[in-house]
């Protein structure tokens, strides 16, 4: 079975046709457990995202900061195995026929098997991988797997990347350019900076993928700045805060889905 690249490209490129950048929410798989976790992608698209990252929980998740660390801790503390993230990538893409990545580090995949991982990623309906730490010059056999299933493979650039470097990377990724808008780990702040849109010229410079900024925006604010420049706003932090914060389920599953359209509106006003 086939995944879901093509329907990511084309929801990338439906939101340039409307002129305007295409929300990307994050949220990791188990939290606050799998079934609400499921429940809260679903809101999180009801809301207006139109491209979900799901999020492997790992113990060591170098690009990510306190917030994320928090809700995969409590992934990870109620047993949330790759069978689940698979699971809750199937079920939020079947419920909404919009584009589900997988966003995770190289070890867990490393050791479940490249050809099973992206097998069953397809099988499942997503539309590929965001891999931040795995080296481009040691991503061959990996995309090799992917493509043979339809799978997309983004990589991740930052402000440090220097010309040559970002040309290597763009030219192997597929689906989008993760950018990442400052050097530092994932968590909202008070501004995304002049750096993202330094980062996202120099990038467009060596591709016609799409280039889609996180780390740091947290509001409709800070979306809509980012989306005068880049084609895609991806927003991670707010939301788990949002589900932490809140009281109960019910009210943290309706925390994250007006947080969707408030940013929704945000990326229409570029």
């Amino acid at each position: 079975m086939s995944g879901n690249i093509r329907l990511l490209s084309d929801t990338l490129a439906r939101a340039k046709s409307e002129d305007r950048a295409a929300l990307v929410a994050y949220l990791p798989a188990g939290f606050p457990t799998v079934d609400g976790g499921i429940e809260a992608i679903k809101a999180v698209f009801d809301g207006g995202a139109d491209v979900v990252e799901v999020g492997l929980p790992h113990s060591d998740p170098v690009l990510d900061g306190p917030v994320i660390q928090t809700a995969d801790d409590i992934a990870l503390r109620g047993g949330v195995r790759i069978a689940d993230v698979m699971r809750t990538v199937g079920e939020a893409h079947r419920a909404t026929g919009k584009p589900v990545l997988v966003m995770t580090y190289w070890n867990p995949i490393d050791r479940y098997g490249i050809e099973r991982f992206t097998a069953e990623l397809a099988e499942a309906g997503g539309a590929g991988c965001i891999l931040p730490d795995l080296p481009v010059q040691e991503s061959a056999v990996w995309r090799e797997h992917a493509e043979k299933h339809g799978l997309a493979t983004v990589f991740v650039v930052a402000p440090s990347s220097r010309d040559e470097r970002l040309a290597e990377i763009t030219a192997a990724g597929s689906g989008f350019v993760y950018a990442a808008s400052l050097m530092g780990v994932t968590g909202t702040r008070e501004s995304v900076g002049a750096q993202a849109q330094d980062l996202v010229g120099r990038t467009r410079a060596t591709t016609e993928l799409p280039v889609c900024v996180g780390l740091g925006v947290s509001n409709a604010e800070q979306a809509a700045e980012v989306a005068a420049f880049a084609d895609g706003v991806i927003v991670g932090s707010a939301f788990v805060k949002r589900l932490l914060d809140a009281d109960d389920h019910a009210a943290g599953i309706a925390a994250v889905r007006a947080l969707a359209g408030e940013l929704a509106e945000g990326v229409r006003k570029r």
